[in-house]
């Protein structure tokens, strides 16, 4: 897989976003209903919501690609499990085997996107999974709203629940599709179209946190039916 081996503007992203501490939460409340066991993070970051796993006491299993995020994760998290995965390893079943069948829940939260061949890294994220294990994702949505953010993320694409649904494959079980962060659309884009904005300023994100139980309202009145993620849900046979 190609990617920057210097995060600079994902980790200033990830920085300001840490501000947020009650969208974190919110978005963990969102996965909660799914958390069984074992679990592992795709693309952990600086842990953001890592931290919340663990302040819940939940088995949790900490994974990135970039080696700045793995030393920052096993720094911060020194009892938690820290690994090095590669979604579309062209040797994924040899250097991942040990962790076949391993976790009853992997979730990636804005992840996929980055990430050209999205249905290779499902069909290799899928076969960690136990069986009648769950594959939570949280990706971009809509690609009328891609912005300089997206750019500078290099994300990919974006995606709407259909084109999202479309990546995986025969072996999963559809379960649940929604949409999340209404509210969101707005400063995206006002911030990255408009201002073009390469980076989430802090003072937003401290702003965002403030407003959000009003913004989980929002969510809740438009039905989740628009938003600026999109989240899907599908089960192992």
């Amino acid at each position: 897989m190609k990617f920057k081996e210097f995060d600079f503007e994902g980790e200033e992203t990830l920085k300001s976003m840490s501000h947020a501490v009650n969208l974190n939460n919110w978005m963990y409340s969102q996965i909660e209903p799914y958390i069984n066991g074992r679990v592992l993070e795709i693309g952990s970051g600086i842990g953001n919501i890592s931290q919340v796993f663990i302040k819940e006491g939940k088995d949790i299993d900490l994974s990135d690609i970039r080696d700045q995020y793995i030393d920052f994760l096993n720094d911060k998290f020194p009892n938690n499990k820290v690994l090095k995965i590669d979604l579309v390893h062209p040797d994924f079943d040899k250097v991942y085997n040990h962790l076949s069948g391993t976790y009853d829940l992997v979730f990636a939260l804005n992840v996929i996107e980055h990430i050209e061949d999205d249905k290779l890294a499902i069909k290799n994220l899928s076969k960690l999974l136990k069986p009648n294990g769950i594959i939570y994702i949280l990706v971009p949505a809509y690609q009328f709203l891609y912005n300089n953010f997206d750019k500078s993320l290099f994300h990919f694409r974006r995606y709407t629940k259909t084109t999202l649904k479309r990546i995986f494959h025969s072996n999963l079980n559809y379960l649940k599709s929604w949409y999340f962060n209404f509210a969101g659309i707005f400063g995206w884009y006002i911030v990255g179209k408009i201002f073009k904005k390469k980076i989430i300023p802090e003072s937003n994100m401290k702003l965002y946190n403030f407003l959000t139980p009003i913004f989980k309202v929002l969510d809740i009145i438009t039905l989740r039916s628009i938003g600026l993620s999109v989240v899907v849900v599908f089960k192992k046979f």
